[in-house]
């Protein structure tokens, strides 16, 4: 059997590691956890936000959402009120198409 390497999650992303995932500036983020009601990073004692991989998920939906699909802000919201678990089911999918199409790209490059 092959050695498979066991993705490495973090319990905790902080604001630049978000921000650097998204390619946004932190402010984007900070607005958006104002404006969505799914988000709630946790506050250390400091003050600095620490998302969950729960928070990056929500994230990657309301992104998706507001980038790909051409919601407004508002759009969003209401989408995510009504849709929350379809929606994280989509996002799943998305991923996993996502991740497919990267192992793909890497066989067809290593022939």
């Amino acid at each position: 059997m092959p050695y498979k390497e066991h993705e490495i999650s973090k319990m905790y992303y902080t604001m630049g590691e978000v921000s650097a995932m998204f390619d946004v500036n932190a402010s984007l983020i900070r607005y958006y956890e104002k404006e969505f009601e799914v988000l709630q990073p946790k506050k250390n004692k400091k003050g600095n936000r620490l998302f969950t991989p729960e928070d990056v998920e929500n994230l990657k939906i309301i992104f998706h959402l507001i980038k790909d699909k051409g919601y407004t802000l508002n759009g969003a919201k209401e989408h995510l009120k009504g849709n929350l678990h379809d929606t994280r089911d989509s996002q799943r999918v998305i991923n996993s198409l996502e991740n497919l199409k990267k192992f793909l790209l890497e066989v067809r490059d290593q022939l």
